[in-house]
């Protein structure tokens, strides 16, 4: 049985202590992000490190580059917290369109690290086109990467947590581009290729719940980052994306640390099979 915290353990007479930002300590957690070499996973990446994970960064280039290396170093010099937390960040090679190397990839982690803990199925790839000329090469490979590429590593760092009996938490990319569709943007695929993700998460969540897995996505809106930015900084266009949300801006990368840490950790043990919209309020016009 779990410790009291909270109510409980006050009304228990246990010794007080400050237990709430301990729910998010990752200390001695494994993780495996997924377009971990930029942009939003590579934020994410961090974030898990900061409090403690040891987070493996699994993308397509055969090297990270010099500004991946910048941020392992970064984390490598952290100071010494008071819960001694001593996260690090690693890179491996990999396509997570490939489903057995994507398997394999996740049973190497666990055999190097005893445990995968977390796993973040993030990589994904933006591609726009008018829905009546699509081809069905560029369709195609929009959803291999997006959806079949997020179940392959949803599945690869899954059958870890079921072989070594861990509750771990798998979270999932999707978009607000799943759930509504952005005006003036011509985005067929990758709008299909994120709704195929929360219904991923839904029943990926029904079926793990039993084996003490947790499954949820985070929906986006405008974020800007390495993928976005040519997208969305065209002229003109910025002012109009902008005005979508109520906030009246783009979102930043480092506003997604929040919530990826919260699902990751203890903090939300009592979640799963939920979408979580970071979107500025786009969706709640």
């Amino acid at each position: 049985m779990a410790a009291a915290v909270g109510v409980a353990a006050a009304l228990a007479g246990s010794p007080p202590a400050r237990t709430s930002l301990s729910l998010f300590s990752l200390a001695d957690r494994v993780a495996l992000v997924t377009g971990g070499h930029r942009g939003i996973g590579l934020e994410m990446a961090l974030a898990l490190a900061e409090a403690g994970a040891v987070v493996y960064c699994l993308d397509l280039p055969t090297q990270p580059d010099s500004d991946w290396l910048k941020v392992q170093d970064y984390v490598a010099k952290l100071p010494v917290s008071e819960q001694n937390l001593k996260g690090r960040l690693e890179y491996i090679a990999g396509d997570v369109t490939d489903q057995k190397a994507m398997w394999a990839a996740a049973e190497s982690i666990a055999a190097r690290e005893g445990k995968i803990n977390i796993c973040m199925a993030n990589a994904g790839i933006l591609h726009g086109c008018d829905c009546l000329e699509y081809s069905a090469e560029d369709f195609r490979k929009v959803l291999d990467v997006n959806a079949s590429g997020v179940l392959f590593t949803a599945q690869a760092a899954g059958r870890q947590m079921e072989r070594l009996g861990i509750p771990g938490s798998i979270i999932l990319t999707a978009s607000i581009s799943g759930s509504i569709t952005n005006p003036t943007q011509h985005l067929l695929a990758y709008n299909a290729s994120k709704s195929a993700v929360l219904q991923m998460a839904r029943s990926m969540a029904c079926e793990l719940a039993p084996k003490g897995i947790r499954v949820n996505s985070i929906s986006p809106g405008y974020i800007v980052s390495e993928m976005t930015r040519g997208a969305f900084l065209q002229t003109g266009l910025e002012a109009r994306l902008s005005a979508q949300n109520p906030m009246g801006r783009f979102g930043r990368t480092d506003e997604l640390r929040g919530i990826a840490l919260w699902l990751a950790s203890d903090a939300s043990t009592f979640c799963t099979g939920t979408d979580i919209k970071v979107d500025g309020g786009q969706c709640a016009w």
